[in-house]
């Protein structure tokens, strides 16, 4: 049964981490650090980029951003709190900023799921009905497709959260991982979690197949609306589209699939571990490099505003 108890058993958790051997803690600080330096200037850098270049104002920019200010938060929730535990002695994280952690977890890689659909379907519209594309992808209905799925997200994030941390914690406090993950906290309670468990697996299987679901259709008829283009300069063009987006969603759902879809006999919380330093450190950092390197219109936008900005230097240099 649920206990609604003061959880005044268990104040604080204490993360295991990585690794507990310390000549590997240095060496897994700095690469850690870099890997996350990159994601930030990466994401950040790609949203101001889409804000300030006009021509990158359309609807397949517009759901970059939101992918990119996802992946920002994602493993801004992970990574910082991870990189202190590096350099600790004890890896302790108090009781309410463990569910903060479980909340943001949840919600963020939901939305990248949904949200790497969406872009599907944008490219969907863009290649089979490229004449209709401005009407049926206008400014109200990206907002939908946006605000859709973070509602959706945040609220069955809230719902997860309010149960697991509503459940009795009384033995031990040591979660195996490196931040606060629902399977392992769960393996700490007290309280019969059998429920909640069924009701992970639900929604987790809900929407990976949803988002996969609307992934695959779109690229079916993308592939389809391709074939049917006549000239093979036309149907490289439209490919080139695409692979950004096939490639992300190829890394990120390939992990989660690892990840999830696994019998239960082969779980270890070790190699869960492994496989979550994929998702919440890597993939946010290289969804931006992904969309950056290759694509023309990014690198376009890059080299005009190095080329401003190198210009405005030079003229102040030479007092014009």
């Amino acid at each position: 049964e649920m206990a609604r108890s003061n959880h005044s058993e268990v104040t604080e958790f204490l993360l295991l981490g990585l690794t507990t051997r310390p000549e590997l803690q240095v060496i897994l600080f700095l690469m850690f650090l870099i890997i996350y330096s990159v994601s930030v200037v990466g994401n950040l850098g790609l949203i101001l980029l889409i804000q300030v270049s006009s021509h990158l104002h359309t609807p397949m920019y517009f759901f970059l951003s939101h992918l990119a200010f996802v992946d920002f938060c994602f493993t801004s929730t992970i990574t910082p709190k991870m990189l202190v535990n590096f350099v600790q002695e004890t890896n302790v994280i108090s009781f309410h900023a463990c569910a903060i952690q479980v909340f943001c977890f949840i919600s963020f890689v939901a939305l990248e799921m949904f949200l790497l659909a969406v872009m599907a379907y944008d490219r969907f519209v863009a290649i089979g009905n490229p004449l209709l594309y401005t009407v049926t992808m206008s400014r109200r209905h990206c907002l939908q497709l946006v605000s859709v799925p973070y509602v959706y997200c945040f609220s069955v994030a809230l719902f997860h959260t309010i149960i697991t941390f509503h459940f009795s914690y009384c033995a031990s406090n040591v979660i195996n991982h490196f931040y606060c993950d629902e399977v392992p906290l769960l393996a700490l309670s007290c309280s019969d979690t059998h429920v909640k468990e069924i009701l992970i697996f639900a929604f987790a299987g809900f929407d990976m197949i949803c988002s996969l679901l609307i992934i695959i259709i779109s690229y079916v008829f993308i592939i389809a609306a391709i074939l049917r283009i006549r000239s093979t300069k036309g149907q490289l063009k439209a490919f080139s589209t695409c692979g950004s987006h096939m490639m992300a969603v190829t890394i990120f759902y390939g992990t989660l699939m690892f990840m999830y879809l696994q019998p239960r006999s082969n779980h270890s919380l070790d190699t869960d571990k492994m496989t979550s330093v994929f998702y919440t450190t890597m993939i946010p950092m290289l969804n931006p490099l992904i969309y950056s390197l290759r694509n023309k219109e990014v690198k376009e936008a890059v080299r005009k505003i190095l080329g401003n900005t190198f210009s405005v230097v030079y003229l102040r240099v030479i007092g014009k």
